[in-house]
Formats: C-alpha cells, structure tokens, sequence
C-alpha cells in the first residue's frame, strides 16, 4: 500500500526518493538467505554511516521462488508483483531454474512480467581479486543485455508434439526449407521496438557517465534479420535521438581522420564470437556493450570470471519506472545454511541500487568497503583459495570486514 516512504517517479521519469523508501527484497533460495543477511548488514551500515542517521530503508520482504511455493503453491506471487509494481524498487537473492524441464525461469517471469527489459551488468577488476588475464585492470565494460526477447522469451515445442509438426510442415510448405523429423522448435523474437529502447538506454548511460563508447555485440553475419537487425535498428536509434552527441566508427575513419570529435560517444559494431577474443586481448578499449538477450548472458558471465568470477559481479534489470537488483549467480544449494558463499555479488549489486536511488555516497561507502575487504584478503573460500597470503572468512564475517572498511 503506497504512502509517505513510497519511492514515486517525477514527470521527467526520474525517482522521487524519501528518507526512508520501502524497498521489497527476495531473499532468495539455496544460499540466498545467507547472502541476503550479510548483504542487508552492509547496506544498513552504509546508509547510516553516509547520511548519519537521517536515511535508512524500511525492508519489505516478499516471495518468490521455493520459498513461494512452499507457502502459497506458486512460484512467483501476484502480490509479490504487486508490491514491486508499488514501490519501483526491489533487489533479490538467487532464484531456482530446473534444467530441461519442470518450472520455466522465474527470473525471466519476473523479467517480461514487470517488462524490465534491460539488465545491466556493470564488470570492473578490484585489485588483488584473482584473475586469468594478464592485465585484469583494463577491465571495465558495462553490459546493457536485452531482457524481454530473443530465445529467453520461451517460445519453443517439444521434438513430435503437434505443434512443432506443424511448424515443420508450414514452413515446408510455404517457404520450401526443410527441418529435420524429430527437431524441437524454437522461435526467436527480435523487435524493433525492443532493440532500439535497449541501446537508447546504453548510449544514455554512456553519455551520462562519460563513457567513450558503445559496442553493439551481435550475431548479424549469421541471423540477418534478428541479430542482423538488432545492429542496424542500434544504429538507427543513435542517430535519430542523440544527433551529434554521437559518431560511428566509420564516420570517424571517413571524416574525423580517424579521431572521434570531442564530447561525442563512439557508436561501433562486433561479430558476438569476434567480441569474446576482443574482450580478452583489447578490453581497454571496450566501454559500454549492448546485445540482445543470449549474447548478453554468456558475453557478461565472461567478463565476470575476468575479474573475480560470478560471486562478486553485480546486476540489475531496469525498466521504465522500475528495477530489480539481483545476484548475478545460482543458488548453489550444497553451500545452503552453511554461512559460506561469497555475498559480494548481492553487495554490489546492492550498491547499484542506492546509486539508482541517487545515494551515491552510500554506493561509495559500500565500493569501499568491499575494495578494503579485498586489500585485508579477508575473503570468502572461492576467493582466499587463489589469493596468497588470504584469510578465508564466513559470508557473515565478510559483510562485518566490508563494514569495517567503510569510510567513517
């Protein structure tokens, strides 16, 4: 029910945020209760120590997953959607997704629900964090990945059910392609209108942060007409919205002698297979990546084990009005209850979400508190056993040393 502490969106689409905003959260299934409590600790702290006491968060817990299921027989809760469309912002711990079979992902129900059809995976190296390049600091790329198409949308029929038959048959018939007997079927949705709000909010975010670029990573040699789409409808958005705010690769070789005018974001293009060597041998010169929806999934899982693996990459998924802040990996259920899963995803991603809110001071004190963890290499298994000279700690005691590295 909405009321003062109600997080409200302005004419110009921007949040109205009070000094005490309810804030739904999910906490999650397998281990993420564990990663919730410590990431809770590290936020409280960090709003009480930025703001002194004259800011906090009223948490409002709501259910989805195992934990929804066990409780109201669904897996995801009309009033859990209802409490997110109300109060605009929500963050959530690692939900369970059966493979090949049984429920369809929750965290893509949530996703097309709620239409928040970007998800945002900003990737940065923290120094000391193991990592498999030789140079992990020139990592630091943000990743805008479609949410709402592409394979993920679900639209596929099993191999010898009556529709995928008829699939067959209908574009035998109409189009002379053949498919093989016995194939499963699916369907592979790209939109204009989808590609274009999802690179408009790239280049937004590119523009407002004073990113250099934005890279639209696709498969358009191969699927002309989705991902092939997608890159030329990525072009045409630029354009069209931000003028002479942005150039093209090939307006800067054509007319800019190769330098790209001061003040302009570089709009450019890569092969999806091409990018992955790219973001491995050149990751400097990569800023903002926008893609459709698999590409996204695969290319950011990438670029987190560059720099430290999925236990601290952070993520949302943002719409128009609304969002989401989520840890990025599974649920990892044989670590369940056992006070030991790493919760720095959920923390950072934690700090995404007071950036959202516009408090940025509280993201600070959260960054530095993790980064200071790091540098005490007081860090949880997956970390302390690649980092020499570590101690291991409990997820708990990790979010109680991020504490204690917060600026006073």
């Amino acid at each position: 029910m909405a009321n003062e502490n109600t997080i409200t969106l302005k004419e110009t689409g921007e949040l109205q945020v009070p000094d005490r905003p309810i804030i739904p959260f999910i906490e999650g299934d397998g281990t993420g209760p564990d990663i919730w409590r410590a990431t809770r600790l590290v936020l409280d702290a960090a709003v009480d120590k930025a703001y002194g006491g004259n800011r906090a968060i009223d948490w409002l817990e709501v259910l989805a997953g195992e934990k929804a299921f066990n409780q109201t027989g669904e897996w995801l809760p009309e009033a859990t959607l209802d409490a997110i469309r109300t109060y605009r912002v929500a963050i959530k711990g690692p939900l369970t997704t059966p493979v090949g079979g049984g429920i369809r992902s929750v965290n893509v129900q949530l996703r097309q629900v709620l239409d928040l059809y970007a998800c945002v995976r900003p990737v940065r190296y923290i120094a000391g964090i193991p990592s498999p390049m030789k140079a992990p600091e020139n990592v630091d790329m943000v990743v805008f990945r479609e949410n709402t198409e592409d394979v993920y949308i679900g639209y596929e029929w099993e191999a010898d059910s009556p529709m995928a038959k008829k699939l067959i048959e209908f574009i035998d018939r109409e189009e002379g392609r053949q498919i093989r007997e016995g194939s499963g079927i699916g369907i592979k949705p790209i939109s204009r209108f989808g590609s274009r709000r999802l690179v408009q909010m790239a280049v937004q975010y590119a523009l407002d942060h004073q990113r250099p670029s934005v890279t639209l990573v696709h498969k358009g040699n191969i699927m002309k007409y989705t991902e092939g789409a997608f890159r030329n409808w990525g072009y045409e958005v630029a354009q069209e919205v931000f003028g002479d705010r942005v150039v093209t690769e090939e307006a800067v070789w054509d007319r800019h002698d190769g330098q790209v005018p001061e003040g302009r974001v570089l709009i450019k293009d890569r092969i999806a297979d091409a990018m992955f060597q790219q973001i491995l041998l050149r990751p400097a010169e990569y800023d903002v990546l926008a893609m459709p929806n698999l590409n996204g999934d695969y290319m950011s899982d990438a670029l987190a084990a560059m720099a430290g693996g999925l236990g601290m990459a952070p993520g949302a998924n943002i719409g128009d009005g609304f969002a989401v802040f989520e840890a990025t990996h599974g649920t990892a259920p044989k670590y369940a209850g056992l006070d030991k899963i790493n919760p720095g995803s959920l923390i950072l991603s934690g700090a995404m979400m007071l950036d959202h809110l516009g408090w940025q001071e509280a993201a600070e004190a959260v960054r530095q508190g993790v980064i200071g963890a790091i540098n005490a290499k007081q860090v949880t298994y997956d970390l302390a056993r690649q980092m020499a000279g570590s101690t291991e700690v409990a997820c708990s005691r990790f979010a109680r040393i991020v504490v204690d590295n917060m600026p006073a």
